[in-house]
């Protein structure tokens, strides 16, 4: 673990030797000291927040994802989700050409229930299953759009809209960044072809995701704002998928402002997110599918309002927050939303200084949702912070102890 971390900072050195770039000038990009950068190439720091990391990559012009060595080295067998991807980007590339499907497409009910197993794989954090399923599902979407009209064939492309959020967000835990890209820009276009008004708005959402990769905070926020424009009247009739796009997206701009710096808009953006929660608690209409697959509840905006405090450096308040927080709300949540939060309360309490109520945290987010965590490069940094500092502290012990037993006399 311990090694990770020296070879992420000797990533970050040949990335900015590339560029040709001295210590001091990423030092003041990134608003630190040269000593801090030096240390973070020495494998001393860790890059323990992904707005930081986030904003190291884009200083030096390169891809989070190539300086901590993601998509992690695992078993072949652990390797095989590269396949379903592959498979996945051939569909996406092909998306204007005519489908290659073999027989009559189900009907738009039938591949709707279909998405609800995804929904299911989703909660759980079962992202390679669900890569697996999504190259048949593409596939058929499509071939039903093609021979599908009016209201039939806008529905095959809302299916195909949201099996790209599927792979937009599966491609995301596991370290794929061209699926990422590829997911969301079809998911922009199969929107606008679904005649579903609140899509675009998710399509939107996705996007916002990819620019923190580059550290774009502002446009971020400039995106996020125009989703949530184009959902405002029906946010406002209450339409329930509105209120739900709506309030994610004010999760979303929360988290850009926090990274940005701006703390008084990242409150108000989780202030806002709480009203639309209690929107959707008020709500007395008929069932709604939430068809777009989108996470959002008062639980949920709980564990951003924590998520916006660490972005900030504010351990405490984070604690406190989660100490607030009734657990019932977090425990109603997806097995994949708890094990962010669980990952996250792990780095309060390690930056707390509580080794112990640290490694309980991560260990208990790993239960819940195995396959996301492993995978996730905030877990591993936090991993490699308790061990590095359990080394560092049994390092102390025995040197006081060999004081004592004069052992270098």
């Amino acid at each position: 673990m311990l090694e990770e971390a020296e070879e992420i900072g000797r990533r970050v050195r040949r990335a900015r030797l590339r560029l040709g770039m001295p210590q001091a000038d990423l030092a003041a990009a990134l608003g630190k000291s040269q000593g801090w950068v030096s240390k973070m190439e020495r494998g001393l720091i860790e890059l323990d927040r992904v707005g930081l990391l986030n904003q190291v990559a884009a200083e030096l012009h390169v891809h989070p994802n190539d300086l901590i060595g993601r998509p992690y080295s695992s078993s072949p067998d652990d390797n095989q989700w590269q396949v379903a991807a592959s498979s996945i980007l051939r569909e996406l590339r092909r998306y204007d050409l005519a489908p290659v499907f073999d027989g009559t497409p189900r009907p738009a009910p039938q591949l709707w229930r279909k998405v609800t197993r995804l929904h299911r794989l989703r909660d759980t954090a079962s992202n390679v299953a669900i890569l697996r399923i999504l190259p048949d599902l593409f596939r058929e979407a499509r071939a039903l759009a093609e021979v599908s009209e009016g209201h039939g064939r806008e529905e095959a492309y809302a299916i195909y809209a949201v099996c790209c959020k599927f792979a937009h967000t599966a491609a995301h835990s596991l370290g794929h960044p061209e699926l990422v890209a590829m997911a969301c820009e079809r998911a922009a276009w199969s929107a606008r072809l679904s005649g579903d008004p609140v899509l675009p708005a998710v399509a939107d959402w996705m996007r916002v995701w990819d620019m923190w990769a580059t550290a774009d905070w502002a446009d971020a926020l400039t995106l996020s704002d125009k989703a949530i424009g184009s959902v405002q009247q029906a946010y406002e009739q209450g339409d329930p998928l509105a209120v739900r796009a709506w309030g994610t997206l004010q999760l979303r701009a929360a988290v850009s402002a926090a990274r940005a710096g701006r703390a008084s808009e990242a409150e108000d953006r989780i202030g806002y997110a709480k009203d639309a929660a209690e929107r959707m608690d008020t709500y007395a209409g008929a069932p709604v599918y939430d068809r777009h697959s989108l996470t959002f509840s008062a639980g949920n905006v709980q564990i951003h309002a924590i998520s916006v405090a660490l972005e900030m450096g504010e351990q405490g308040k984070a604690l406190e927050i989660n100490r607030r927080t009734s657990p019932e709300l977090v425990g109603a949540l997806p097995h994949s939303r708890q094990g962010h939060h669980h990952m996250d309360i792990a780095r309060a309490w390690l930056w707390d200084g509580n080794r112990d109520k640290a490694l309980g945290e991560l260990e208990r987010a790993e239960r819940i949702a195995p396959q996301l965590v492993r995978n996730h490069p905030i877990a591993r940094s936090t991993l490699r912070g308790i061990v590095y500092a359990e080394r560092t502290a049994t390092r102390e012990k025995l040197r006081r102890m060999s004081d004592r037993f004069h052992l270098d006399g």
